[in-house]
């Protein structure tokens, strides 16, 4: 997913607000599922809730205002009730890693309770 700095992204440094990477990594987790058929929409009419358990995040280097980054999001492990991302914010014209993060979320019922992950969306999110 590509993704452009505007300057509401930055802090008063002109560099990318540290909370904003969060954003850019969720778009980019949306965009994975997405391109399977897996929008929220579809997600929420099985009853189903994704939400982030875990994430360790490491910043390499700033973005800065009007930079074009590429986020990228990838599937490295998947368990009953988990999918666990590698994922990673590049500067587009350079490819210059940024961040770097891994975000585990947790497959949940409309009560908040941890579910195990159905057959038929395992099978399109490891497709």
């Amino acid at each position: 997913m590509d993704k452009t700095v505007y300057y509401h992204d930055t802090d008063a440094g002109g560099v990318v607000y540290y909370g904003r990477y969060l954003e850019y990594l969720e778009e980019a987790r949306t965009e994975f599922l997405a391109r399977r058929g897996l929008t929220v929409e579809v997600l929420k009419e099985r009853g189903f809730l994704y939400a982030v358990r875990r994430c360790r995040v490491d910043y390499k280097r700033p973005a800065r205002y009007g930079d074009r980054l590429s986020c990228e999001a990838t599937l490295t492990k998947i368990t009953a009730a988990q999918m666990i991302f590698h994922q990673t914010v590049r500067r587009k014209d350079s490819g210059i890693l940024l961040v770097e993060a891994e975000v585990a979320l947790v497959s949940l019922s409309k009560d908040f309770k941890p579910v195990v992950i159905p057959d038929d969306i395992r099978s399109l999110i490891t497709a």
